[in-house]
């Protein structure tokens, strides 16, 4: 049975009621081609989203496949920011097709667009009696602050078909009254070289054989179509509240085009209902949005939900056997734990099963370029990517996480990667879903995780024992060769020779050397893969790849604890792990290097929260002392405010307070300290830029809490219940209106002229899947009170 609340059910009866009854006269005057290409220069939209959404889709044996669809697989993807619908995603996930979609309403004396300053709030559509959601469709209201109108829109997709579907209700007292919509088209990913024009069944615009078409359940009372800022109507609607000149088509010249067209007038609960669709012809893209209202509002909702016979997002939920015990551990009832679930099934994309992105967002994207193509953060870093798994298995969603194990195949370097000059098995830093290349340093840690993986999935009993043995031979055992013998990184721009355990890259891609959180994960990579090999029948293999995680073990401590510490403070004794160094001296002055517009320190002065990696893994006990001494430095909240990592955050409820972390000390990946402008603004080098808190140091620390309290028999209870009341509720503290967990939050540092509040996500990137993962990870490791990503092999060999 299936019986959950439609909160908008009162709406559903309200119909097409912006029908017919008065039509507006259209008085315009057309003209053919539109002037002023090619239009302003095109950015992207605000990445601090407060809603990410894709219709849920089956699997046929690990593929997605319109086979296994009830229509088609849909590929469309979209996101909200600031209540307006932004980035929206068709085919390949990364690839944009608008930049933003926005209402627009005009009065008598005045022109208000979505961009302007609304008061705006989100839920979701669908939700269970006790509010947790059950998919990823969302009721955005947003409301004048004169208080002339109210709007409220519906988002969500066709999951049968490549269409975006969206409800706008308005409401005003006031006569007289029209409302307009607005797409910035951004086809294929970049904000110039597009077309558009008028047809007599909707607008379109395109680039190459890539389309994008609006329409309306009702004829548009006037439309056109021109340059962005110097064409679009929309200066014109402000300045006049009407539209004198339309345009039928942007002409032989491309640019950053805008679409425009007139709705209707607008009263109490006036309804429009839009399709904007996608296709490889202006004739599919039409037919697609034409499907999709045919069948109407109530029918693509119910499919995307999942209701009646459809397979939609609440069957995924009621598919994952452990979310209800997860719920125990939350302190929201379960809200985000839902919303996490389905954010990270969200982000996958359904030409590549498996292939898993860090955010739907292009961080700081207003202020970044889209003159060509960016994935921004719509890509595969197989670090992010293993939190992400190891998430889905902690939920329960086996499939997925065997799927994305299989998918790090397309990124493995190998003799056939295309450019490589070098030695195999690494892989690489960061690529598009199809395995394009993007970002080739080699970050050591990246190369131990798919092997770590492989031994969860098979302590699980997702991969048998023959699949087990067939990776070890052409996916895992080049790995660990690797991370044994080091070699060549010979493409692209890369030239160098990798000596493990030292990286190229730690985890933060921008330092050589060596690394506590990188060492973890080599270490734990060979000894999972000398475990691995030995059930492979390699016993030679087995015993190399075992000995030297031994060694790389054994001089963790003396290449990267120092005991001649240099940080000026009273709750540092000298004693601590750096955060990363370039040679075997823990105690030398060595100055990192200079780094996202910050000077390179002495490696002594910076800390970071690697070291619990050590613990997280099995590689040290939790009360070991070189993890026990660190702790002091890294929560010390009296070191000089650029050195300092911890920060302390007080719950809204006043029920107490939680900590949270920057990456670490001296971090420039963040806005302007001095202007508050964003992330490379001026340049990725501007002086002044200042990394914040990240959301998912807060479940690390969790996570250490969880294991030391094991290893003093001390995780009871009570003790079970204080860290769910600090660091679950931390981070669910963290999350917007949206439950969207960001990369980045607000740590009151600094000129702050965005308005952040303390703690709200910055314009980094958001959701981002680590911190959803971690989340998630978190509750389980709560639930089981044992660490989830611990791996007892290494504990057990390393004793």
């Amino acid at each position: 049975m299936k019986k959950f609340n439609l909160i908008t059910a009162s709406l559903l009866a309200l119909g097409l009621t912006a029908c017919s009854s008065e039509q507006s006269v259209n008085t315009a005057v057309e003209q053919v081609s539109a002037p002023g290409a090619p239009g302003v220069e095109p950015f992207w939209a605000y990445s601090g989203k407060t809603g990410i959404g894709t219709s849920y889709e089956q699997y046929q044996d690990g593929h997605y496949s319109d086979a296994a669809a009830t229509g088609k697989v849909s590929k469309v993807w979209f996101s909200i920011a600031k209540g307006m619908i932004t980035e929206t995603m068709f085919g390949l996930i990364h690839q944009a097709q608008i930049k933003d979609m926005q209402f627009v309403v005009v009065g008598k004396d005045f022109t208000v667009t979505e961009s302007d300053d609304l008061d705006v709030s989100i839920d979701y559509l669908y939700k269970d009696d006790v509010g947790r959601p059950l998919s990823l469709a969302y009721k955005v209201v947003s409301k004048d602050k004169q208080g002339r109108f109210t709007l409220e829109k519906h988002i969500f997709t066709d999951p049968n078909g490549q269409t975006l579907f969206v409800r706008s209700v308005f409401n005003t007292d006031l006569e007289g009254v029209k409302a307009y919509v607005n797409v910035n088209p951004y086809i294929d990913n970049n904000g110039l070289d597009d077309f558009a024009k008028v047809t007599d069944k909707g607008l379109v615009a395109w680039q190459d054989d890539n389309f994008l078409s609006l329409q309306a359940a009702q004829p548009f009372k006037q439309a056109s179509v021109g340059f962005t800022g110097v064409s679009d109507g929309l200066k014109e609607l402000k300045a006049s509240q009407s539209l004198s000149t339309t345009y039928q088509n942007t002409g032989d010249k491309s640019g950053n085009v805008s679409l425009l067209a007139e709705l209707g007038e607008i009263s109490k609960n006036t309804t429009f209902d839009l399709a904007l669709s996608f296709g490889n012809s202006e004739a599919a893209s039409l037919k697609e949005g034409q499907a999709s209202l045919n069948q109407g509002y109530q029918k693509v909702l119910a499919a995307y939900n999942g209701e009646g016979a459809a397979i939609g997002w609440q069957d995924y939920l009621a598919s994952l056997e452990p979310l209800s015990t997860l719920t125990n551990s939350t302190a929201d009832n379960g809200k985000l734990l839902y919303t996490s679930a389905m954010v990270l099934k969200a982000q996958e994309d359904k030409t590549h099963a498996g292939a898993l992105i860090a955010s739907l967002s292009n961080p700081w994207g207003e202020t970044v370029s889209a003159k060509t193509g960016s994935t921004g953060y719509k890509a595969v870093w197989v670090r992010d990517f293993y939190q992400v798994a190891m998430a889905f298995m902690a939920m329960g969603d086996t499939r997925t996480a065997k799927t994305a194990f299989e998918y790090l195949e397309k990124v493995q370097v190998t003799d056939n990667t295309p450019g490589n000059g070098g030695d195999t098995g690494w892989f690489l830093q960061k690529t598009h879903v199809d395995g394009e290349l993007e970002w080739v340093g080699v970050q050591l840690d990246q190369t131990a995780m798919p092997i770590m993986l492989a031994w969860k999935l098979h302590q699980a009993g997702v991969l048998s024992d023959q699949e087990l043995t067939d990776w070890y031979g052409k996916m895992l055992k080049p790995a660990a060769d690797f991370l044994v013998d080091g070699g060549l990184a010979k493409i692209l721009w890369n030239d160098t020779q990798i000596t493990p355990p030292a990286t190229q890259q730690e985890r933060w891609e921008e330092q050589n050397g060596f690394s506590p959180s990188t060492t973890a994960a080599v270490v734990a990579g060979l000894v999972t893969a000398s475990d691995i090999a030995k059930k492979a029948g390699d016993t030679k293999n087995a015993e190399r790849y075992l000995a030297t995680a031994k060694t790389y073990n054994s001089e963790i401590e003396s290449t990267m604890f120092t005991t001649q510490g240099n940080l000026k403070s009273e709750n540092s004794d000298g004693e601590y792990f750096i955060r990363i160094g370039q040679d075997k001296d823990p105690n030398s002055s060595t100055t990192l290097n200079a780094n996202n517009g910050r000077e390179g320190f002495d490696k002594k002065q910076i800390l970071d929260g690697g070291f619990l990696e050590l613990v997280r893994y099995g590689v040290r006990d939790a009360l070991a002392p070189s993890i026990v001494k660190t702790l002091p430095e890294y929560d010390d909240e009296t070191l000089v405010d650029n050195l300092q990592v911890r920060y302390t955050f007080n719950f809204a409820d006043g029920s107490g307070s939680f900590p949270g972390y920057r990456r670490y000390g001296n971090d420039g990946y963040g806005e302007d300290q001095m202007t508050g402008n964003n992330y490379a603004e001026g340049g990725n080098n501007t002086p002044g830029q200042r990394g914040r808190v990240w959301p998912f140091f807060t479940g690390e620390r969790g996570h250490y809490e969880i294991a030391a309290a094991n290893a003093t028999n001390s995780l009871d209870a009570m003790k079970q219940q204080a860290i769910k009341d600090t660091y679950v509720k931390g981070m669910e503290a963290f999350a917007n209106e949206g439950m969207m967990l960001p990369e980045q939050v607000w740590d009151g540092v600094g000129n702050n002229k965005a308005g952040y509040q303390l703690g709200e996500g910055t314009n980094s990137a958001t959701p981002l899947a680590w911190t959803h993962a971690e989340y998630i990870k978190l509750l389980r490791s709560v639930s089981d009170k044992h660490v989830w990503d611990h791996y007892p092999v290494v504990e057990d060999v390393l004793k």
